[in-house]
């Protein structure tokens, strides 16, 4: 396990280069969020998304959040794009306010624990979006905890949590909110 510190205000490029390399070959990394860090995944490769739920110990009936860079990603996960999720998204997004529409079949059924929706998110931390910038490619990120356990605020709460089931963690500092977003 990798543990690279990241200035969160102005986020080294060659950094995220790295990162986002690992997350297209279908590694994980965990990253901060402003609710708390995320352990990421490519949203669209079962292999990848099967590593979190080893690495968190996690049960596959329970769905995962989808991180996009930004609104425009939304169709690419989505059946569909609602007036009403639109005037959420332009009120909340980024920011911890996470969605639920119909999927799109390119989204694999262990993302969605076999539901025909799918949970996403637009995150506000500077990190996470250069992050999903970078690796071009919606990012499954559930917190970076074992499962059942305190979800990470800090870099440090991953690494001993997940030890060396993940491939990097981002050292963004610690996150704002401290609490998972909000579902709707």
């Amino acid at each position: 396990m990798t543990v690279l510190r990241i200035d969160p205000q102005n986020p080294d490029s060659s950094v995220l280069a790295r990162a986002a390399q690992i997350l297209r070959d279908g590694g994980l990394v965990a990253f901060p969020t402003e609710t708390v860090y995320g352990l990421g995944a490519n949203a669209l490769s079962d292999s990848a998304v099967e590593k979190i739920f080893q690495a968190k110990q996690r049960p596959h009936f329970n769905p995962l959040i989808v991180h996009l860079s930004d609104q425009s990603r939304v169709l690419d996960i989505a059946q569909q794009w609602p007036e009403s999720a639109q005037i959420l998204a332009q009120h909340f997004w980024p920011g911890p306010l996470t969605l639920v529409l119909p999927k799109r079949e390119t989204v694999p059924h262990r993302v969605t624990a076999g539901l025909q929706t799918v949970a996403m998110r637009v995150p506000a931390h500077p990190v996470a979006r250069a992050l999903l910038q970078a690796a071009q490619l919606p990012v499954a990120a559930p917190s970076a905890n074992l499962f059942m356990q305190l979800s990470p605020t800090r870099a440090e709460h991953v690494a001993q949590s997940l030890e060396n089931r993940v491939d990097l963690i981002l050292d963004g500092g610690p996150c704002n909110v401290g609490i998972e977003s909000t579902v709707l």
